[in-house]
């Protein structure tokens, strides 16, 4: 039976997936060389974010803007399909696609909850049956043309808790469980009863009953 009021929150890069997909997707999407021209170009922005003088989702967007300048947004979904048939797949962590699918077979709600674009990761989703995607999205003109810029804040660190609230609204989980691996998941597993960070110990148990176990 479903028990709608247990939630699984899943970050993608580095928790399900085994590295950046987001430097993977614009590699492969705009090759190599107009990749590390981008980040050269970004790189003022890029090198402020790692000494914490400027936001991340500036530095991303900037990063982003570079390598794509103005593709349609009808290129970026077609280079989105590529990229979710035939690369993403051999970035999964075998155990996260299994564990993600012993909380469906327990009938928990589950979600991602991801700083990479849900311009792929929706595509990756739906099959597995995630009943939300809350990511990150790029910002569109009248054109369709990609401006640079995001749709709403990058979903990183206490975005991503507020996506959740906006998301389960009203009606919270009576139990959550979050599985993350960085200080952009700190605030959701800080919210959580039950966080798993990767390298810090092995998955928590689940169990037939309503409310799970301990974790060990």
């Amino acid at each position: 039976m479903r028990d709608s009021s247990i939630v699984a929150a899943f970050d993608f890069d580095g928790t399900i997936s085994t590295t950046d997909s987001l430097r993977v997707f614009v590699r492969t999407t705009v090759g190599t060389p107009r990749f590390v021209a981008g980040a050269l170009r970004a790189s003022p922005w890029l090198i402020g974010a790692a000494l914490r003088l400027v936001d991340r989702g500036t530095a991303k967007a900037a990063f982003l803007r570079a390598c794509f300048g103005a593709r349609t947004r009808t290129q970026l979904e077609a280079d989105a399909q590529r990229f979710a048939a035939q690369h993403l797949p051999a970035l999964i962590r075998p155990e996260m696609l299994s564990r993600l699918r012993q909380h469906r077979a327990h009938g928990h709600r589950i979600v991602l909850v991801s700083a990479s674009p849900g311009l792929y990761l929706r595509l990756w989703a739906a099959p597995l049956g995630f009943d939300a995607v809350l990511s990150t999205e790029l910002a569109f003109d009248a054109h369709d043309r990609f401006t640079g810029e995001f749709a709403r804040p990058n979903c990183w660190g206490p975005e991503k808790i507020r996506r959740l609230e906006e998301w389960w609204r009203a009606a919270p989980p009576r139990v959550l469980f979050v599985y993350g691996d960085s200080r952009g998941d700190r605030e959701m597993a800080e919210r959580a009863d039950y966080a798993w960070i990767r390298g810090e110990g092995r998955l928590m148990p689940l169990t037939d009953a309503d409310a799970p176990s301990s974790a060990s």
